[in-house]
């Protein structure tokens, strides 16, 4: 396999291990996240497997879309997340009159000056955490689809550019669905991943109950001031994502799992091509978190589900027997026949 173009150097200077060690790019760019998992998995707790996939997201520049009941931490994930980069962190409580200029911002005339002055809104950050984003009617969700797609807001007729790196994280709760707006599928295939937020075992939420009641999560987030890495290292490490090498039958193997849901009998709605193309880039993450420079079926397999689950929809029968995207989706990854590499 080739050599990666990025200069190690790069990494090299990021890193807080010792320096001379001699690792490779992708063991350096592992030891980063890994060091970062693990400052958010210190406040975040009984979550590793969604602060895995929210890393997995960051690493391949993509948008997530959390989904679970309050209490569990998404906010506060979204803090660490951006601490541990050293990052801008913005938070918007989507209501029913919320205007789409409170989203991105807006364009004031100075009649003193005889000039307009533009006021940015909160999406000029790093992260932003759109909390409870179908609360907001259709209009106001759609403020977001050009600033998650093309990373960029137009106001009165001007581009502006939102910082870099840049992803949203919006927030979904399962069991109010009263008021609520459901996402348009244009603008839910504009996450890459659907991450579902349970509850946390009895031993992580005995640990959370402790740790939060005395105040030490909050001592954890002030303690822990030095970023792992900075916004430029995070922008090289999502430059050496495309970079992870996807052998030809992977890549095959991964479009048949997104074509199966256009014939399975358990689905309403499909996955589409950009399916297709989320399923590599999160599998190309996936495998850079695991420090390998080259994707494996399990990859795939791994980051299938979360790719897919908020692309497609069961059947009106599925739905009355209470059966969820999920079980349809694992049905289809066990039918689909998995490349031997």
């Amino acid at each position: 396999m080739s050599e990666p173009t990025l200069d190690p150097t790069t990494l090299s200077e990021q890193t807080t291990t010792n320096s001379e060690t001699t690792d490779s790019p992708w063991q350096q760019a592992s030891s980063l996240v890994h060091e970062l998992r693990a400052r958010v998995n210190q406040v975040v707790i009984g979550q590793q497997a969604v602060v895995d996939q929210v890393l997995t997201a960051l690493l391949a520049n993509g948008h997530v879309l959390l989904e679970g009941v309050p209490g569990l931490g998404k906010t506060l994930l979204v803090r660490s997340l951006s601490q541990g980069f050293g990052g801008k962190f913005r938070r918007i409580q989507f209501t029913p009159d919320l205007m789409p200029a409170d989203v991105t911002g807006h364009a004031i005339y100075h009649m003193a000056e005889s000039r307009f002055e533009v006021r940015r809104g909160p999406v000029f950050t790093n992260l932003l955490l759109a909390d409870e984003i179908n609360r907001a009617p259709a209009k106001t969700q759609a403020a977001l689809l050009e600033v998650m797609q093309e990373q960029q807001v137009t106001i009165d007729g001007e581009t502006h550019k939102t910082p870099s790196p840049f992803m949203v994280l919006a927030t979904q709760n399962p069991i109010e669905q009263e008021g609520t707006y459901p996402l348009p599928e244009a603008e839910l295939d504009r996450f890459l991943l659907k991450v579902i937020i349970d509850f946390p075992s009895q031993e992580a939420e005995e640990q959370l109950a402790a740790a939060a009641s005395a105040g030490h999560i909050e001592a954890q987030l002030e303690s822990n001031l030095q970023p792992v890495l900075d916004a430029a290292g995070l922008q090289h490490l999502q430059q050496l994502v495309p970079q992870v090498q996807v052998d030809q039958e992977v890549l095959s193997y991964a479009v048949r799992l997104v074509r199966a849901t256009r014939t399975s009998s358990q689905l309403r709605r499909s996955a589409g091509p950009r399916a297709s193309i989320g399923l590599i880039q999160a599998a190309r993450a996936h495998a850079l978190l695991a420090g390998r420079e080259f994707v494996l079926p399990d990859d795939i397999k791994s980051m299938a589900i979360p790719v897919m689950r908020h692309r497609v929809a069961v059947s009106p029968d599925m739905e009355i027997d209470g059966e969820t995207a999920d079980t349809a989706l694992a049905q289809i990854i066990e039918t689909v026949e998995a490349p031997r590499l």
